[in-house]
Parts: C-alpha cells; sequence; structure tokens
C-alpha cells in the first residue's frame, strides 16, 4: 500500500508523519460530465488514499461502482475514452420508427432509449474483475451503511421515495446480496425520458418505476457520515460545480423544436441545476468538497458540457478530466482533516 505524507495538528504547529491514508468518496451525478471526476480521482490515489466506502448518483454511481471493485483511476479513464456516448442512445423497435416511434416509446414505455447498452457495458466491466454482485463487495461492518462498499442513490416515482440500494431492495423482498450491481447502477443513471425506467414490484405485486436518484439528492455527501465527533478519515465529496463560487450560471438556451426536445430541455435543465445551494457551510461540506468545473476551453472558446450532451467529443472529455485533476490538485494543498475536524466536529 501506497504511504503518504500526513500532517498532525498539534496546537499551533504540525508533524508530519508517512501513513496508509484512508477515505470514504460521495460523487455527484452529472451524466457525460463523470469523466471529470475520474480526472479528480486521480490525484487522490496519487496522494496516497485509498477508498474505504463509496456511494454516488447517476454518472457518480458508475464512478464509484467501478472503484469499488478495484478499478483505478487510470483503468477508468481508459475505458471512458474508448466509449461512444451515443452508444448509449439504444433504441428498440418503437423508437427507430423516427420521432412518432419515440413519442408512443415516451407513452407506452415512459423513456426512449432502453438502457440496455449501457448495463450490459459495465457488467461486462464488472465481470473483468470477478465482482458483479453487492455480496462480493460485503465489507467487515455491521452498520447497514457501511454494510457494503458501494452504493448507489435512485427515486422510485411510484412513492415519490429516495432508495439508497442495495439495502432498500428490502422493501422490494430482494435480497441485496443477490442482486446486480450493473441493475443498481442503471435504476440511478435512469434519466427520465431518456432511459426507460427500470421495474420493481413490491411484496404485495405493485409496480414502482425506478429513475435517476439526482431528482431527489444528486450529491448525497450526508450518506456516510459516521454521526460521530471523531471520524477516523474523512469524507470527500467530488461534484461538478463552479469550484471557486457557488452562484447561478448565465443562462444557456435550450433549443426546443418539438415534444422530444422539450422534454430534453426539461430534463437538462432540471439535473444541472439540482441543489447547486445545497452543501452546508456549518457542517464543512464545502471544505470537504472537490468542486469539478464543467466549463472546458477548446480552440480558444469556452464550452459548458451539459448532462446530457451524448455528442461530447475525445477533446472536451480530456478537457474535463483534466479539470479534476487540477482542482483536486489545489484541494489536497489546502486539506487538513484534524483542522477540519476541530473545526466543525469537536466544538
Amino acid at each position: 500500500m501506497k504511504l503518504a505524507p500526513y500532517r498532525i495538528y498539534l496546537g499551533n504547529n504540525y508533524k508530519e508523519r508517512f501513513v496508509a491514508l484512508k477515505a470514504d468518496a460521495v460523487f455527484e451525478g452529472g451524466g457525460v460530465k463523470g469523466i471529470g471526476l475520474v480526472g479528480a480521482v486521480s490525484e487522490i490515489e496519487n496522494a496516497g488514499y485509498t477508498f474505504e466506502n463509496l456511494a454516488g448518483t447517476s454518472a457518480g454511481a458508475i464512478v464509484s461502482s467501478l472503484l469499488a471493485v478495484d478499478y483505478k483511476a487510470a483503468e477508468i479513464k481508459n475505458e471512458l475514452e474508448r466509449l461512444n456516448y451515443n452508444d448509449f442512445k439504444d433504441e428498440g423497435l418503437l423508437e427507430k420508427l423516427g420521432f412518432f416511434g419515440k413519442s408512443l416509446s415516451l407513452g407506452f414505455e415512459y423513456g426512449i432509449y432502453e438502457g440496455e447498452f449501457f448495463e450490459s457495458w459495465l457488467e461486462g466491466l464488472l465481470v473483468a474483475k470477478g465482482k458483479t454482485t453487492f455480496g462480493q463487495i460485503k465489507t467487515k461492518y455491521k452498520e447497514d451503511k457501511y454494510k457494503y462498499r458501494f452504493q448507489a442513490i435512485a427515486a422510485d416515482i411510484i412513492d415519490r421515495r429516495l432508495l439508497v440500494l442495495p439495502n432498500d431492495l428490502k422493501l422490494f423482498g430482494i435480497k441485496p446480496d443477490d442482486f446486480s450491481i450493473s441493475r443498481a447502477v442503471r435504476m440511478s443513471m435512469s434519466i427520465p425520458f431518456f432511459f426507460e425506467p427500470v421495474e420493481l414490484r413490491d411484496t404485495s405485486g405493485r409496480k414502482h418505476l425506478i429513475v435517476d436518484g439526482g431528482l431527489l439528492s444528486n450529491y448525497p455527501i450526508w450518506l456516510l457520515d459516521d454521526g460521530t465527533d471523531d471520524p477516523p478519515w474523512p469524507t470527500f465529496g467530488f461534484k461538478l460545480i463552479e469550484p471557486d463560487e457557488r452562484k447561478l450560471k448565465e443562462a444557456k438556451r435550450n433549443p426546443i423544436n418539438n415534444p422530444i426536445s422539450f422534454l430534453k430541455a426539461i430534463v437538462g435543465t432540471m439535473l444541472d441545476a439540482h441543489d447547486s445551494y445545497h452543501i452546508s457551510k456549518s457542517k464543512g461540506d464545502y471544505e470537504r468538497t472537490i468542486g469539478i468545473p464543467t466549463v472546458v476551453t477548446i480552440n480558444g472558446s469556452d464550452k459548458e458540457i451539459g448532462t446530457t450532451d451524448f455528442g461530447i467529443t475525445q477533446e472536451e472529455s480530456r478537457a474535463l478530466y483534466d479539470n479534476g485533476v487540477k482542482v483536486a490538485r489545489k484541494f489536497l494543498q489546502k486539506w487538513d482533516f484534524d483542522r477540519w475536524k476541530k473545526k466543525y466536529r469537536k466544538e
């Protein structure tokens, strides 16, 4: 295990020692912007940290699930660079009928795209590491919130309820240990109207439709906190936001030409704008959040990458990755866990 320098806070002085560092990590959703999260992870890994418990929503669930089965940032980067995000837009028979078919698909299946390509792609990556079910990433901890190394956030739109998977699968009479990790992530990234929701039935036979967790909690930084005044290691948050100030973004026009583009505009606005102001300063969430800008500079021009920009180019993807690297490097220069605990936990 790689050892890293760790500064121990003693009054007004610091003492440096070399230790193996642990951290929990929570990842925000962001669709195609997820490679920015991977860039930040690469710097945290380089600093000597290993991830103990992981959680995420949507794209954040993809990254955290792969880390949970022992992928490293460099490996995830390679897989994402080979990926054509347009392949995620897998069409069934109805969708292949053009605009009319897509409209029917929305009416009967509640989504334009099947989501099967994504689930198959992720399952293949999990198979390569030999860990495909939650039982294979079980931890030594007894508490429910730490029972599995990875947790995904999803939303049950029938009961209007937040789901933390796999533990909440018990509500449907499903044993978490046996459940597919890729299926849980498929639920978490089911952007409404774009992807068909995942259907589950509860023990009474009632149908539930499960969609993108970003509807209810796109950045569940609260999930892994142990509730004590002296947590043994930090929880880092990886969030796709403006890095220096939490402020409203300038308006970005959504061209609306038909009902499909109208729904796309609604969903894109909803997910991109979700909980921009909900980072708690009083609990120290702001200081433990690595804010990754989603604006990239290509040929001298700035462009903001949106959640549903499936046509993202390789150059834009690499620029997002570099954004993550840069801000994580700055974050680590200022981060001091003992000082953070003294300020926000030991009062």
